[in-house]
């Protein structure tokens, strides 16, 4: 077994927690839809986090080349999954069965923690790249990268409804055009 194959073992654990918990908690929607006050961002988050999941995960084989591993590297390349899973924590939360779940009350309780952990999430990603190579994300991708900072910043501050409504449809655009331009073959 080669180092990444060894590696790539537990990035896969941890993504396939957080795809678990996403699932479940659409599951929960549906089951419990008579005591879950829908928010349909919450919604939309949910399958936006889903693509980053999986997109996470296909551009993962590219790590397949690295010859050589530093602890930095890997603990940089697992936090990616690890903040997703927290992500989807956030956006799908456990509820009681008997008292039911209003998931705009919840989303804007925990709205600074999940846009902070975007950000995270994107800073932690650009430094993977460059504890592995040796350089920033290539122009494209660094500037989708940018991107998703400039528009989780504000989020992550910005309380109004109407705001964050137009957010989630943004990012939700901004995913799939980051995915269909840089992620349509693997690589």
């Amino acid at each position: 077994m080669d180092a990444f194959a060894h590696l790539s073992v537990l990035i896969s654990i941890v993504l396939g927690l957080g795809i678990t918990n996403l699932l479940m908690g659409f599951a929960r929607i549906v089951q419990m839809r008579g005591r879950v006050k829908v928010y349909w961002p919450v919604v939309v988050w949910g399958l936006v986090l889903l693509l980053i999941h999986v997109q996470t995960w296909w551009s993962m084989f590219g790590l397949r080349a690295v010859e050589t591993w530093t602890f930095v590297a890997f603990s940089l390349t697992l936090m990616q999954p690890i903040l997703l899973f927290f992500l989807s924590a956030l956006v799908m939360p456990d509820f009681d069965r008997d008292e039911g779940l209003d998931l705009k009350a919840n989303y804007f309780a925990q709205v600074r923690w999940f846009f902070g952990m975007i950000v995270a999430l994107v800073v932690v990603s650009m430094l993977r790249t460059y504890s592995i190579e040796g350089r920033l994300p290539n122009a494209p991708d660094l500037a989708f990268h940018i991107a998703f900072i400039v528009g989780a910043l504000p989020a992550a501050l910005i309380k109004h409804e109407r705001f964050h409504q137009v957010a989630a449809l943004v990012a939700a655009a901004a995913i799939f055009a980051y995915v269909a331009a840089l992620f349509t073959v693997l690589r």
